[in-house]
C-alpha cells in the first residue's frame, strides 16, 4: 500500500518541514518587524502597539478565512494542488508587502499573505499522515513542525542584517524557490482512491451537519488556543508587558519571538516522540499545557527582571506550546479521508483566527483592569477552555486513517 513506502525522513516529509519553514517566516515576520516597520511611516509608540495588533488581527482574520477556503479545496482538488496554489499567493503577498505606504495597505497586503499562509500546514500534515504508516505519523508530523518552526529564528537573523521591505523580498523569494521542490512529491494514495467513490469531500457544511461532528471539530480547534495566546499575546507584546512589568533594558520583540521558537521547534520534536513513548496524544500534549501553564505564571511575576531573564521565560513559554504538531495530527486523526483536508486545513487556522476573540477579551479586561491583569485572566480562561476540550476528546494514537465519513 501507498503509505507504507514512505520513511520518517523521506521527500514528503523534507519538504513538508521545508514548506512549513517558509510559511512560518512569512507568518511570524509582522511579529518580528512589527516595531521597525511601523516606526518607518512615522507612527508613536501608542499608535505601533494599537496599529500592529489590528494589522496581525487582519492577518489571522485572512487565516481563518484561507483555512476554509484550502480545506474545502484540498479535499475536493487534491492536497498537492492546494499547496502550490497557496504558496503562490503567499509569495506574492510578501513581495507586495515590500512596497506598501501605509497602515491599511499594511493590513490589506497581510491579509491577503494571510489566505494563503493558511493553505501550507493543513495539506501538508494530511499529505505526512496519509502517506507514513501510522505507528511513524507522530513523528513524521512532528519533525515537519519541528524543522518548520525555525523558520521564525531565520527570519530574526534576517531582520538583524536586512531594511524590513527586504525581509519581506526575501520571504517572498523562498516561497517561489519552494514550488521548485513540490514537484517532487505525489498526492496522498488516500485521497486519490477516493476519486471514484460516490461520496462527500471537502463540504466544510458537513463538519456542522450533526452534534457529533460538530462538537469532535470543537474540541480539535480548542484543544490548540494556549499556542497563539502566548505567541499573539505574550510573546509579540513583549516590549508592552516589559514597560508594564518595570523590566530592566530594551526589549527586541523580534528576539523574543525567535528565542520562543527555537524552543517551540525543539518542543514540537520532542513531543512527537514522548507521544510515541506514552502510546497516547493526550497524555503528550497534557504535559505540554502543564509547561505552559507554569511558565504563564512565571512570565506575570518578572516585575522589575532584567530583558534577558525576559528571553528565558519566552524561550521556555514556547516550549510549553511546543504541541502544535500533535495538536494538527490530532485533528487529522479525527475524521475521515473525504473531509480530513478540511479539517487540517481549518483548525490549526481557526486557533489563529481565535487569536482575533482572545485580543477583544484582553483589551475589553482593560477596561475594568490594568494591562497585565488583564492578560492574565484572559491566560486562565484560555487554559481552562483548551483543558475541558482535551479531556472531552477521543484518544487517535493507534487509530487507523484510511477510512471515510
Amino acid at each position: 500500500m501507498n503509505q507504507k513506502q514512505y520513511g520518517i525522513l523521506s521527500l514528503p516529509v523534507i519538504v513538508g518541514a521545508l514548506g512549513y519553514f517558509v510559511d512560518i517566516y512569512d507568518l511570524l515576520l509582522f511579529s518580528i518587524i512589527r516595531v521597525p516597520s511601523l516606526k518607518s511611516f512615522g507612527l508613536t509608540d501608542a499608535a505601533i502597539a494599537e496599529d500592529g495588533l489590528f494589522i496581525l488581527n487582519i492577518q489571522m482574520i485572512g487565516l481563518l478565512l484561507g483555512g476554509i477556503l484550502w480545506g474545502v479545496l484540498g479535499d475536493k482538488k487534491g492536497r498537492l494542488k492546494v499547496l502550490f496554489a497557496s504558496i503562490i499567493l503567499y509569495s506574492l503577498g510578501n513581495i507586495a508587502n515590500g512596497f506598501v505606504q501605509t497602515v491599511n495597505q499594511y493590513a490589506l497586503v497581510r491579509f491577503i499573505s494571510g489566505i494563503g499562509l493558511a493553505g501550507e500546514l493543513g495539506a501538508g500534515i494530511t499529505l505526512v499522515s496519509e502517506l507514513l504508516p501510522k505507528e511513524k505519523r507522530g513523528i513524521g508530523t512532528s519533525l515537519v513542525a519541528g524543522i518548520g518552526l525555525t523558520g521564525a529564528v531565520f527570519a530574526f537573523f534576517i531582520k538583524e542584517e536586512f531594511e524590513w521591505r527586504t525581509c519581506y523580498f526575501i520571504g517572498g523569494g523562498l516561497g517561489l524557490l519552494l514550488l521548485l521542490l513540490r514537484v517532487g512529491v505525489l498526492e496522498s494514495g488516500m485521497f486519490q482512491s477516493l476519486q471514484n467513490k460516490n461520496v462527500r469531500k471537502g463540504d466544510f457544511f458537513m463538519l456542522f451537519s450533526s452534534r457529533k461532528y460538530f462538537f469532535k471539530y470543537i474540541k480539535a480547534i480548542l484543544i490548540g488556543l494556549p499556542t497563539w495566546y502566548v505567541i499573539g499575546i505574550l510573546i509579540s507584546f513583549s516590549k508592552e508587558f516589559g514597560a508594564h512589568m518595570r523590566i530592566q533594558g530594551n526589549i527586541d520583540p523580534g528576539k523574543a519571538v525567535m528565542y520562543a521558537y527555537v524552543a517551540i521547534s525543539i518542543g514540537d520534536i520532542l513531543v512527537g516522540f514522548l507521544s510515541q513513548l506514552l502510546k497516547s496524544r493526550k497524555q503528550a500534549v497534557l504535559i505540554f499545557y502543564g509547561i505552559t501553564a507554569l511558565s504563564m505564571i512565571w512570565y506575570f511575576n518578572l516585575y522589575d527582571s532584567n530583558v534577558n531573564m525576559l528571553y528565558l521565560v519566552s524561550a521556555i513559554l514556547g516550549f510549553g506550546t511546543g504541541f502544535w504538531a500533535i495538536f494538527v495530527t490530532m485533528a487529522a486523526e479525527q475524521f475521515g479521508t473525504n473531509i480530513r483536508a478540511t479539517v487540517a486545513t481549518t483548525v490549526p487556522n481557526m486557533v489563529r483566527g481565535s487569536l482575533v476573540l482572545v485580543s477583544l477579551l484582553f483589551t475589553a479586561l482593560q477596561t475594568y483592569a490594568g494591562y497585565v491583569t488583564s492578560a492574565w485572566i484572559t491566560g486562565i480562561v484560555v487554559m481552562i477552555i483548551a483543558l475541558l476540550a482535551l479531556l472531552f476528546t477521543e484518544e487517535t494514537f493507534h487509530k487507523d486513517l484510511n477510512y471515510v465519513e
